[in-house]
């Protein structure tokens, strides 16, 4: 009596129909997934991919046991919370100290000319500086509870001092004073 390996049996007409698709089931998963690729290469998926003809930047010795995946994340652009937070505050003390040197620098053009300024000048110049002061206040403050958060989350060395708000105010106040 010969032995007949059942599944391989061609005469079931379930299995020889072509318009049935294949499925996982009865096929070992490497092979599944490698079609799966091999259709999406078909497909023309993977032709657009970001990065693609560049070599992968893997390490050979991982760190710890999240070196990889921290490399992959970073390579695409994440980071993590607090590192995102100190560049927030970065950036928040970049333009405040841009706005403020801005109003320093005219205020020093005005008081270098050889016209003295007109009135409405002086008037709109000391309405810049007011407002200024007030929106620089408020920056610093908001600035400060950004610190707290990032003082709070992260170790202590990558604290970083709480800003004095009232002294950096006093400091532009007497930097850029009003036109009289």
């Amino acid at each position: 009596m010969d032995f007949v390996d059942w599944r391989k049996r061609t005469d079931n007409p379930l299995t020889d129909t072509a318009e049935q698709q294949p499925t996982y089931r009865g096929r070992r998963m490497g092979d599944y997934v490698e079609e799966q690729i091999r259709e999406a290469q078909e497909r023309g998926d993977f032709d657009n991919l970001k990065g693609i003809g560049k070599p992968l930047q893997l390490d050979t010795q991982p760190r710890d046991e999240h070196s990889m995946a921290n490399g992959l994340l970073k390579s695409n652009g994440y980071v993590p919370f607090e590192i995102e937070l100190q560049r927030q505050i970065d950036s928040a003390l970049e333009r405040t100290t841009a706005r403020t040197n801005l109003l320093i620098t005219r205020r020093q053009k005005l008081a270098r000319r050889r016209i003295a300024p007109f009135e409405s000048e002086k008037r709109g110049f000391n309405a810049a500086v007011e407002k200024a002061l007030i929106e620089y206040d408020q920056e610093l403050r908001q600035i400060n509870s950004k610190i707290l958060t990032l003082n709070l989350s992260t170790p202590p060395a990558m604290h970083r001092p709480i800003l004095k708000v009232g002294e950096l105010v006093e400091a532009f106040r007497e930097a850029c004073p009003l036109l009289l």
